[in-house]
């Protein structure tokens, strides 16, 4: 197999796995050519490399693990609350099904929460399917080890994972009416969509004005998010419904029509229960216009 048929076929697996891991899209394509630099130069002195999807693999994660473990203390220094970069999406009714369990912003969040060890085992095992041996030497621990970490990871997990009932359709549906309640200033019709402990997440990262600190509760979610996008309505802001992370969301663009704005909503029991709202310009470069990146995303009219 050529080296760019190797490529063609190893990256997306390679991306997913490191993006998933840092929850960066730069610093997971940084890791995914530095793994296939090394890939082409193991190659280039004839060294034999019995799986090159294994050994790629190995290498993604353990970058992956020493770029989180330097990335926390940069985020410790982080103005406002710091959110994973949104993933635009585009798949297949199957695809969907798992990215919305699996991708979704809100798990990414909650990852966070793991030592870089502990989200690895997690990901590679429940995420990925790797069997708890390749894992093991992934991490370089010993099978009960890799058990061990996995473990923690889910138990940690366990009660705030994301689970999604409604249907696809249903799903979108919902972010469609509340999006136009918002826009309309209809509060009443705002709390019905929320869940009454509903919060509102927003990572301007000090680039732009944003809330610093989580939105939390019916009542200020509706007025914070009806204030702000009537506002916005006025300036001529529209909204485009879009696939984020493998979830229905908007993407924010301006008067200018430029970009401005990602918003993912997870949503539990018909109900919204949290937003995501990424506004730091820096999070948004690998999207255009209509928040699509590398290929046609999945935009609704």
């Amino acid at each position: 197999m050529s080296t760019s048929d190797l490529y063609a076929e190893l990256r997306p697996r390679a991306f997913a796995i490191a993006y998933q891991m840092l929850g960066s899209v730069s610093e997971a394509e940084d890791v995914v050519q530095e793994a296939f630099l090394r890939l082409h130069q193991t190659a280039q002195r004839n060294e034999q490399i019995a799986s090159p999807p294994a050994y790629l693999t190995t290498v993604v994660t353990r970058l992956s693990i020493d770029q989180l473990r330097s990335a926390r203390a940069r985020r410790e220094q982080y103005v406002g609350e710091w959110l994973p970069e949104p993933l635009a999406t585009e798949s297949s009714p199957a695809e969907r099904a798992e990215a919305a369990d699996s991708l979704s912003l809100a798990l990414m969040v909650l990852l966070e929460s793991l030592t870089p060890q502990q989200r690895a085992a997690f990901l590679l095992r429940d995420v990925f399917q790797y069997p708890y041996e390749e894992v093991a030497d992934i991490l370089g621990t010993s099978v009960d080890g890799t058990r061990h970490l996995a473990a923690r990871a889910r138990n940690h997990l366990r009660e705030r994972r994301p689970r999604y009932h409604a249907s696809r359709q249903q799903r979108e549906d919902l972010v469609r009416s509340f999006l136009a309640a918002a826009q309309e200033g209809d509060l009443s019709g705002l709390e019905e969509l929320l869940a009454q402990d509903a919060a509102v997440h927003v990572d301007g990262g000090g680039k732009v004005p944003a809330v610093t600190r989580p939105v939390n509760g019916r009542d200020r979610v509706a007025r914070v998010m009806s204030a702000g996008m009537t506002a916005m309505a006025r300036r001529g802001v529209r909204l485009q419904i879009v696939e984020v992370n493998g979830q229905p969301g908007a993407a924010v663009i301006d008067e200018n029509d430029q970009l401005v704005g990602i918003m993912a909503f997870d949503i539990v029991d018909s109900q919204i229960q949290t937003i995501h709202s990424i506004a730091n310009p820096d999070k948004l470069r690998h999207l255009d216009r209509d928040g699509q990146r590398g290929g046609p995303l999945r935009r609704h009219p």
